[in-house]
């Protein structure tokens, strides 16, 4: 079967090995003259940064790059951003990297000609009908990562450095117009980071599986996503090289993105307020609190989570499937619990308020309360 192929759903999305070598093609496809190639500070110096810069220049298009994105984009990360990208009169955006890179650079683009603060477009209610659509650059997405599928969303997380409280930005054109996923920029991916990005996406498809809202095209999205997970994750870690994993890989990454515009739930909303007040990977938190959170709403999600264990072949049904979870998470060294990833108990009154107020807690198909949470976030230490 051929690896390769040219998609329309949710944006056009060149897909396959060297196809980065259609980057200035997709700049000019989407209208961008003079680019700012976005990323973070670990890709700033690889060689695959390198060799998308080259193509840029090659074409005409300048060599400029911003890398100054922690691991968890801040609203500092997007001031200073923004300033790169109106000092060198720029017009568009090439996101580039991991769930950083790529939430940053879509962040840039949307804020370039904003008059008011990036917080009055948090994804509450018709918030982003106050944005001017017309001052939304144009975006290139090119994932580097297999899980945060930030390529195909509609949204960023930033963090505000004052409140320390992830928060979601959200406008239909914050949606890249071009996105270039080619998994050969995936082969250096540290196994670490393979896992804890690859579990990122299983979680996405997990939650939006579960979610109680309707939307039969993502429900179906995330039940195949959480396959290709499954079967495709373990091969990425023991082998980095295995270019039908790490293909596989990207494509579910892009598609747990795609599936959870029918919601998320408890396992982001705990995830949320312990990266942004312990600094902690994503995609890892996300794995650590998966299983305590499947506990916790299992009286509801029961039948479902029995058919996607037959989908995925796993014997068992629930108890099996929570048992699969349990054994991805040892096989790829994750910690045992948020206590051992610094999170302190004393801090669960705090962080479980920070936590049913996230946006992602109301897709949980158990409704979180204070006292809930609380236990939740006991459970998972």
């Amino acid at each position: 079967m051929s690896l390769s192929a040219n998609w329309s759903y949710p944006t056009r999305v060149l897909f396959g090995a060297g196809r980065i070598a259609e980057l200035a093609a997709a700049c000019r496809e989407a209208g961008i003259a003079r680019p700012i190639l976005v990323t973070d500070r670990g890709l700033r110096d690889m060689d695959i940064t390198a060799q998308a810069l080259d193509l840029l220049e090659e074409a005409g298009l300048g060599r400029a790059v911003f890398s100054d994105v922690d691991p968890n984009p801040t609203d500092r990360n997007l001031d200073d951003g923004l300033r790169a990208y109106r000092e060198g009169g720029h017009d568009g955006v090439v996101a580039f990297g991991g769930g950083s890179g790529l939430d940053l650079g879509k962040m840039v683009a949307f804020m370039s000609a904003q008059t008011r603060p990036v917080w009055d477009f948090e994804d509450v209610g018709d918030w982003w009908t106050r944005a001017n659509a017309d001052g939304i650059a144009p975006i290139v997405a090119v994932p580097t990562t297999a899980g945060t599928g930030s390529e195909v969303g509609r949204a960023s997380v930033i963090t505000n450095t004052q409140s320390h409280v992830k928060k979601v930005i959200f406008h239909p054109k914050v949606l890249p117009r071009v996105v270039i996923s080619d998994p050969v920029l995936t082969l250096g991916l540290p196994p670490g980071l393979t896992a804890g990005t690859g579990m990122d996406a299983f979680a996405h498809c997990l939650e939006a599986y579960c979610s109680e809202f309707f939307h039969p095209m993502s429900q179906g999205i995330a039940l195949e996503g959480m396959r290709l997970v499954n079967e495709y994750l373990p091969r990425a870690f023991r082998d980095g090289q295995d270019m039908e994993a790490r293909a596989n890989m990207l494509a579910a990454g892009s598609m747990g993105a795609v599936a959870f515009q029918k919601g998320l739930g408890a396992i982001h909303s705990l995830s949320h307020p312990v990266g942004a007040n312990y600094g902690t990977h994503h995609g890892t938190t996300n794995a650590v609190v998966m299983p305590a959170v499947l506990r916790f709403n299992r009286s509801v999600i029961e039948g479902k989570i029995d058919r996607a264990a037959a989908y995925l072949g796993i014997a068992g049904g629930f108890d099996g499937f929570l048992a699969r979870v349990e054994e991805l998470n040892d096989l790829f060294g994750m910690p045992r619990g948020l206590r051992a990833m610094g999170v302190e108990d004393a801090r669960i009154p705090e962080l479980a308020a920070q936590a049913i107020v996230d946006p992602t807690a109301g897709g949980n198909p158990v409704p979180l309360t204070q006292e809930n949470t609380e236990r939740l976030f006991a459970e998972a230490m």
